[in-house]
């Protein structure tokens, strides 16, 4: 099972080995597909859990534990349909194909979330703001 969360590290907690962890004591595997983790500040890590859902289950509770903020299916990405003009600008970037053309005959983009690794090549290059970082 994999699950995708967002976690959020108070600055008291951004020292601590708590991935390492999750791999080691939890028999977690961990992708991460963005993070910024600085000492004595607030950090975030946008990633994916893989594991059995006992281990996945006892590994949130280590990290609850750490007084990290947990938001299960969270990104740091999010793509606004209102601002879309659907120009098509961001589909040949977009590594995962998460921003594809829904319809050809009206070329509608459409953004499907599971899909995006946050590789952020689409708010680089979106002209009208459709594609924000959350960080």
């Amino acid at each position: 099972m994999t699950k995708k969360y967002l976690l959020t590290f108070p600055p008291t907690e951004t020292e601590k080995p708590i991935i390492y962890h999750l791999v080691k004591d939890h028999n977690l595997v961990i992708n991460i597909f963005r993070a910024k983790v600085t000492p004595e500040e607030e950090g975030y890590l946008v990633l994916d859990i893989t594991g059995e859902p006992d281990d996945i289950e006892r590994g949130i509770a280590f990290v609850q534990g750490h007084n990290i903020q947990i938001n299960e299916g969270n990104r740091g990405l999010r793509w606004d349909s209102q601002l879309c003009t659907h120009c098509g600008s961001c589909i040949p970037h977009c590594p995962t194909n998460a921003l594809h053309v829904v319809d050809r005959s009206t070329m509608e983009v459409g953004f499907v979330e599971e899909e995006c690794v946050e590789c952020l090549n689409c708010v680089k290059i979106c002209p009208f703001g459709a594609c924000t970082s959350l960080f």
